[in-house]
């Protein structure tokens, strides 16, 4: 859209609107068209996620029993299984469809109550607008 944007993270109505989390309208009847296909494409990114953890962690069971670690070997755990699942996604290693059955899908931590108005950031709507815009230029899909 000509204007430069810096990476974003997904997040549900819970989260407050910054220019760094990026959350859907608040679903009600006044939603334009364009918010609602904005709102349908965030979710369908969502999805997207969600699924490749669930590839991650099937691949790589020993993120399901994260506790038997140290806090220490955690993070550098997770980065090798994401470095090590990447070269086996781009050298179309076989993904066993059976490595699914011990997987299931996992809620992520997310706040329970709905950020505070005060929390959002004003400047953060011009880039959900400008997404928003973007998407509807991009057409169906």
């Amino acid at each position: 859209m000509g204007k430069a944007q810096k990476y974003v993270l997904l997040g549900d109505a819970t989260y407050p609107l910054q220019d760094w989390i990026l959350k859907p309208y608040q679903e009600d009847e006044n939603l334009t068209q364009r918010q609602l296909q904005f709102n349908y494409r965030l979710r369908r990114a969502h999805s997207v996620i969600e699924n490749a953890f669930l590839r991650l962690k099937a691949r790589w069971q020993i993120l399901l029993k994260c506790d038997d670690c140290s806090l220490e070997l955690l993070p550098t755990l997770v980065l090798a299984c994401c470095i090590l699942h990447n070269v086996c996604e781009a050298h179309d290693n076989p993904f066993n469809e059976e490595w699914l059955e011990g997987t299931e899908p996992t809620e992520l931590p997310k706040p329970c109550q709905p950020a505070p108005a005060a929390m959002e950031d004003g400047r953060a709507e011009q880039v959900r607008e400008l997404m928003c815009q973007y998407f509807e230029s991009c057409g169906e899909g």
